[in-house]
């Protein structure tokens, strides 16, 4: 079995732990842009965008919050669909997901970069790092630095993660309240009823578009890290629930308020020509110095290194996850599972997310650049969640549920056309781009478990059971190029989203009838009460699920 076998993952985490990762992954780069790129977008009708936004998430956040207290594993994204479907759909979603995860560390500390520099006028401190939107050749070598210490604080094991990791998301949510007050209290304007257009000036389009890609599902997206983390929770049956609800629920009051005071604060003379030409380098900082708060200012620029930083911390520890749950489906070279003995961290994984990252940062030298993509290949991966625990439901009923969502048979359908539909409002060519880079990813499944893993996965269990979710990508994307958000206008609003939720409810309920309880979840549920109870070590799931099965 190997040294990835001997070694095993430390049960540290609790409750608290658990909700401040996938809080620290909810509070990010995310709230010191997102609520002008909003605001631009969709213009006070923003408001609406982030209750959307937050509907959407909540209601497959409670898909996934009966996944992780039922099996709760390192990487569950990865693990899951091998759990209720072929490899072929299992692999499509982890490397989707693992596309989306390795490429936030690299946002977060551009973000960092962003509000490190030096704009005349504006604030910063250290000049030459940016300039004209993008990274400066210094800039890219500060990040790449930061890229490396998140990997240091990681590779000092789990204790030191969250020993650095909580303290930091209690600081960054204290920040955002305060901002909130002080805006709230400090500007007079009343921009929102005076804006130019009213309240949705971009109509429902603009309220629906801001949703995917100015950055408002980016920002919600780190719900899923207290699952990825399941594998190091002391209680993770009781505790990973908790943690995925209660993160999601005080990050979408967060936003909302953050998003009601910027509209609140922006100067009347900023709207001139219309919300989307109201244009900060740091929004709220500099609204702060607009208003005379110069201490608030200072403390922006403070949190605009450090709330971007401990999301690159939270995800360069996930992301790490997912890419060791992708080696023990042995979609990964076996190295990648590997774990350090003495700290039991998966150290392989966590340099491949480092190169990675430095790669990222070439093409996309800045936030808003990259945003929309990892958005929508991030609710891509949302979409099996649903279609997962329904086949759960139905193939393996005598699985103890710690978590017991009501109502699933209606809140799993709804979930997974929401995730549709913001995977539409992306808008084209960004649909395309990460439907080609998910089936694109497929091509390498094929070579890749026929050459190295000497797998057949040309059967016609494998076909037939992926078959409906390429399909469905396929069809998605077709819309997209024709339908309204950034394609031809072919079909137009809001028929082509009409058009989106019906693929979506279909897919859903083929996806569900081509689900079965496989092979693999028949070597796990022996141990499920011990992985439950935090007793039980995954490696040694690993062990039985990779080494002795070899076929769902």
């Amino acid at each position: 079995m190997g040294s990835e076998g001997r070694a095993r993952y430390r049960r540290e985490l609790s409750l608290l732990d658990l909700t401040m990762a996938s809080l620290g992954g909810i509070i990010g780069s995310g709230w010191l842009f997102a609520s002008q790129a909003a605001a631009n977008i969709a213009g006070p009708s923003a408001l609406v965008s982030w209750l959307i936004g937050a509907v959407a998430v909540i209601l497959i956040g409670l898909c996934y919050a009966e996944l992780g207290g039922m099996l709760p594993e390192a990487g569950g994204i990865a693990r899951y669909p091998q759990y209720t479907h072929t490899t072929m759909v299992s692999y499509l979603m982890a490397w989707a997901a693992y596309l989306a995860y390795v490429s936030v560390p690299p946002i977060e500390a551009t973000a960092v970069i962003q509000y490190l520099a030096y704009q005349p006028g504006q604030g910063g401190w250290i000049p030459g790092i940016y300039a004209n939107g993008s990274l400066t050749g210094w800039g890219f070598l500060l990040a790449a630095v930061l890229l490396l210490l998140f990997i240091v604080i990681n590779n000092a094991g789990v204790r030191m993660f969250k020993y650095v990791n909580t303290p930091v998301t209690i600081w960054k949510f204290a920040i955002p309240a305060l901002t909130i007050v002080m805006l709230l209290v400090s500007a007079h304007q009343g921009s929102v009823p005076k804006a130019a257009g009213g309240f949705a000036p971009f109509g429902l389009n603009g309220t629906f578009g801001a949703v995917a890609s100015s950055g408002i599902i980016f920002s919600y997206l780190g719900f899923r890290q207290a699952v990825d983390l399941a594998g190091e929770a002391r209680n993770p049956a009781r505790d990973v629930p908790r943690a995925v609800i209660a993160a999601i629920v005080i990050g979408a009051v967060v936003y909302f308020f953050l998003q009601f005071a910027f509209l609140h604060a922006v100067p009347g003379s900023q709207l001139a020509h219309g919300w989307g030409k109201v244009s900060f380098s740091a929004p709220f900082a500099n609204l702060a110095t607009v208003l005379n708060l110069t201490w608030l200012a200072f403390l922006l620029h403070v949190d605009g290194v450090i709330s971007p930083g401990g999301t690159g911390l939270v995800y360069t520890t996930t992301t790490a996850r997912v890419a060791y749950a992708m080696s023990a489906n042995q979609y990964f070279p076996r190295i990648f599972g590997r774990l350090s003995p003495r700290m039991g961290v998966p150290i392989p994984a966590l340099v491949l997310g480092l190169i990675l990252g430095f790669l990222f940062l070439l093409p996309f030298p800045s936030w808003s650049k990259l945003v929309g993509f990892v958005s929508s290949a991030t609710v891509l991966t949302y979409i099996i969640g649903p279609v997962a625990v329904m086949v759960l439901r139905r193939d393996a009923p005598d699985l103890p549920r710690p978590t017991r969502v009501g109502g699933l048979g209606v809140i799993a359908p709804i979930a997974f056309i929401v995730a549709s539909l913001i995977i539409y409002w992306s808008g084209w060519p960004t649909t395309g781009i990460v439907l080609g880079a998910a089936l694109g990813g497929l091509m390498f499944y094929l070579v890749y478990f026929d050459l190295y893993v000497h797998q057949n996965v040309w059967t016609g269990r494998e076909i037939a059971g992926g078959l409906w979710l390429v399909g469905f990508l396929v069809a998605i994307g077709i819309v997209s190029y024709i339908g309204s958000f950034g394609g031809t206008g072919l079909i137009p609003s809001p028929w082509d989203e009409i058009l989106v939720a019906a693929l979506g409810l279909g897919a859903f309920y083929v996806g569900v009838a081509q689900g079965k309880a496989t092979a693999y979840l028949e070597a796990v549920k022996g141990n499920v009460q011990g992985l439950q109870a935090g007793t039980y070590t995954q490696g040694d799931v690993e062990a039985e699920t990779v080494i002795t099965v070899t076929a769902p």
